[in-house]
């Protein structure tokens, strides 16, 4: 599947722009992890645009969250291993621990988006290329801050084998890479 039709699938179930923004952020994110891993940028990319595209067919049930992007994605023909990694994110509902490369860099790099767009909007021009990485490990460390980001999932970025110094210097570069696109 290529990159265009992966955003024409997202677009046909997703229609939330903040929900699209995520997406995308997401996909940056894979991508500069792919790349700083020599892993398919292509593919891990992909899994990171596609990771959400289930979250507005239950109307927001997260316990179905996963579960109907294996169905969706797995009826587009992606790579099982994509799909298995998409389901994955939502480990409470999927079954299993993550347990792969792609299962643990799609958790952790999804979940950074939110912590780093947070930081960029409490920035007096709320743009990415102000935001730097010792503030977003600072606020890594103040649970009442983006509260509903879960740092033990961006804490699985060890898992790939990257410190979380790096795998924030990594994940901002990626966002800042497409902050226009995304209004920040």
């Amino acid at each position: 599947m290529t990159r265009n039709e992966a955003e024409e699938l997202l677009r046909k179930y997703v229609k939330n722009e903040r929900m699209l923004d995520h997406s995308i952020a997401s996909e940056a994110v894979l991508r500069a992890l792919a790349r700083r891993l020599g892993r398919d940028e292509e593919r891990w990319g992909l899994a990171g645009l596609l990771h959400d595209i289930d979250i507005e067919v239950g109307g927001g049930d997260l316990s179905r969250h996963g579960l109907e992007a294996e169905r969706i994605l797995t009826e587009a023909g992606i790579d099982p291993e994509m799909v298995a990694a998409v389901k994955s994110h939502n480990e409470a509902v999927c079954g299993t621990a993550r347990n792969t490369e792609l299962q643990h860099a799609l958790a952790a790099g999804e979940t950074i988006t939110g912590l780093i767009v947070a930081t960029a909007l409490v920035y007096p021009d709320k743009k990415i290329a102000s935001v730097k990485v010792k503030s977003i490990t600072k606020r890594m460390k103040e649970k009442a801050f983006a509260a509903s980001v879960n740092r033990e999932t961006i804490r699985e970025c060890e898992k790939i084998g990257l410190p979380l110094d790096e795998f924030v210097e990594i994940s901002l570069a990626g966002m800042r890479e497409i902050a226009g696109r995304i209004g920040l």
